[in-house]
């Protein structure tokens, strides 16, 4: 059974609160948004797609509200394409796979060995965090020779 809109913004509000952010309306609606749409958005796919519920809703406080999600650690940017940032509200170790062909962005799995030698060859460095991106075709256009 689906969960209703004021269960899943307390949901998120708690959800926020615990990382040590304000709740606030846009905050809320971004980290929803994220969550049902795992298609690893640009702010601008974000922002109008939040436009129509919030009217008074400003690309700042979109861009404002990504900056803090990613700060807080509930929020993933992505540069795949140049200065073009998409945004994953998975943040778990995984890889992500752009097709040439159609632009969708899929996840996937990393095995343990590739997540745990993230940091060959870096001794006494901090590694943070660690990226792993893959561009070619996905099958359906492999299949279709693009």
């Amino acid at each position: 059974m689906p969960m209703c809109a004021e269960h899943s913004n307390e949901r998120l509000s708690r959800k926020l609160r615990s990382a040590g952010l304000r709740p606030s309306t846009a905050r809320v609606h971004v980290l929803r948004y994220l969550d049902r749409n795992r298609n690893h958005p640009t702010v601008d796919q974000i922002y109008r797609s939040l436009l129509e519920s919030l009217p008074g809703l400003s690309r700042a406080s979109v861009y404002n509200s990504l900056a803090a999600l990613g700060r807080a650690g509930l929020v993933r940017p992505l540069a795949m394409d140049g200065n073009e940032l998409r945004y994953d509200s998975s943040v778990g170790d995984h890889g992500h796979f752009r097709c040439r062909g159609c632009g969708v962005i899929y996840d996937f799995d990393l095995p343990p060995a590739v997540s745990a030698s993230a940091a060959d060859g870096l001794q006494g460095f901090q590694v943070d965090r660690h990226d792993f991106l893959a561009w070619g075709l996905c099958p359906g256009c492999a299949g279709a020779g693009r």
